[in-house]
């Protein structure tokens, strides 16, 4: 089959990206190994979402007394919890075929690899391969669990986020290897269903690229939970020989060992760009990622590269973002689209991470925003102060803004609190109108919300707090 553009993964670029092609104009393909969302929608950002919520929502039991609501016991069963899980990734995954089909995109199942700049060639399950021929490729083929030379996952013991959705029973003690938004998640989780965890950070801090005063406040509520943390602490070698894991761990005051009955590998993601071509048309790659130009152009005319593969935040809406810009660039070059997209700005890109509490930030950090050269405003309001977040009961956390002092340029916003995911993206639409701190403070917030806890930050920064 010839194609005007095929495109190598369905993940949250792929699918996006083919959807837009053929909205477009475009003959489009997509290719897919397993299953249709990729990932992200298989065994990333939905199924680990359905097993937040189910922790949550025993949680929320646990305390229902303080609601002044009176239950007589509750416990897990973890086997139904995974269940949900997988069924709201199924859901999803239907989703997108419907999607592909509304859109009138052919999907080759089978592995994708470019055999030429315009040629694809796609082995299926039985090992037949088939030769499509695209005036345009687009690789999108996502990344993996990163491994570490000291921590082989064996899919058992010693396991990667996949793993951890589905495992058979529930372990009685887990330790979590990094602490970045996959291990915090996954900590609280476990945490909360009765697993024992430990979290063993590499850092001086949890959630490293979190701003500071962020970090310090989930690593206070997260020991109040009973979570352990290790910080500035390595896993030098496990020994699974026995019934558990024996974890030998590197601390700034010597060796120690931990047991648990598993270890979570959350160390990161790799990019998926072996055995796809690369070196067989001869696009250039750098630190394990594609190069790629501002509109995803590798180095091979009519090759092209988005996603967790290219140098970026490995974010499924940033994938998303970086597909539709692909496209229209491409189409505005074929005079099929009127309008040349505007490159991705990579500095307002909105990070979330959905333990409890919600943590979620977008632009500079305190610190990144001085080591800039910005002389900065900062302002923080807690929810404690919050009417909202205090008749729901959920007043950990804060909200943090930065300003530039000398012009009052939004540079960024860092929250932690019940729901910040869900109010971050004010701050990005702001940031993209290029709103200053005048236009923000005279932007009227409904009361009572969490939200309205943002323009209380800006009124802090300036001195023109009402509330606190």
């Amino acid at each position: 089959m010839a194609y005007d553009v095929i495109v190598i993964g369905s993940g949250p670029g792929g699918y996006v990206a083919a959807i837009r092609a053929s909205q477009l104009g475009f003959k489009t393909a997509v290719v897919e190994r397993e299953n249709l969302g990729g990932i992200c929608l298989n065994w990333g950002c939905i199924p680990t979402k359905a097993l937040l919520k189910s922790a949550q929502v025993f949680e929320y039991i646990q305390h229902a007394k303080d609601y002044g609501i009176t239950v007589s016991s509750a416990e897990t069963d973890f086997a139904a919890v995974v269940k949900r899980s997988r069924g709201s990734a199924d859901k999803m995954s239907k989703g997108v075929q419907f999607l592909m089909k509304k859109n009138k995109i052919d999907v080759l199942l089978g592995n994708g690899k470019l055999k030429s700049k315009n040629q694809v060639e796609v082995t299926d399950k039985d090992g037949k391969a088939t030769v499509h021929d695209a005036k345009y490729i687009i690789l999108a083929t996502g990344g993996r669990a990163r491994e570490l030379p000291n921590l082989k996952m064996d899919g058992k013991k010693v396991i990667g986020y996949r793993e951890a959705m589905v495992l058979p029973e529930q372990p009685k003690s887990m330790i979590v290897v990094g602490s970045g938004a996959i291990g915090v998640e996954f900590a609280y989780f476990y945490h909360s269903i009765g697993t024992k965890v430990t979290i063993v950070e590499f850092m001086p801090r949890i959630v490293p690229v979190e701003d500071e005063d962020i970090s310090k406040e989930l690593e206070k509520i997260y020991k109040k939970k009973g979570i352990d943390i290790m910080t500035n602490a390595s896993v030098e070698a496990v020994d699974t020989s026995g019934a558990g894991v024996k974890a030998k761990v590197k601390t700034q005051t010597g060796e120690i060992t931990l047991e648990a009955d598993v270890v979570l590998s959350a160390v990161g993601v790799t990019a998926n760009i072996e055995n796809i071509g690369l070196e067989t048309v001869g696009v250039k790659t750098d630190k394990g990622r594609v190069t790629v130009d501002k509109y995803y152009a590798t180095n091979v005319n009519g090759v092209y590269a988005i996603g967790d593969i290219v140098p970026g935040q490995a974010l499924a809406h940033v994938a998303m973002k970086e597909g539709i810009v692909c496209v229209e660039a491409i189409a505005y070059n074929e005079k099929k689209y009127h309008h040349k997209p505007e490159p991705v700005d990579y500095n307002n890109i909105p990070g979330c991470t959905y333990c409890s509490p919600e943590i979620a930030s977008v632009g500079y950090t305190e610190k990144a925003a001085k080591e800039a050269g910005y002389e900065v405003k900062v302002g923080k309001f807690p929810f404690t102060a919050s009417g909202k977040a205090t008749a729901a009961g959920a007043t950990e956390g804060f909200v943090k803004v930065v300003f530039d002092a000398k012009y009052g340029e939004w540079l960024g916003t860092h929250m932690i609190g019940a729901n910040v995911t869900e109010i971050i993206a004010q701050t990005v639409t702001a940031r993209k109108l290029e709103t200053t701190y005048i236009e923000a403070l005279d932007a009227m917030m409904p009361h009572p919300t969490m939200s309205e806890s943002v323009k209380d930050a800006i009124e802090v920064a300036y001195g023109e707090a009402i509330h606190l």
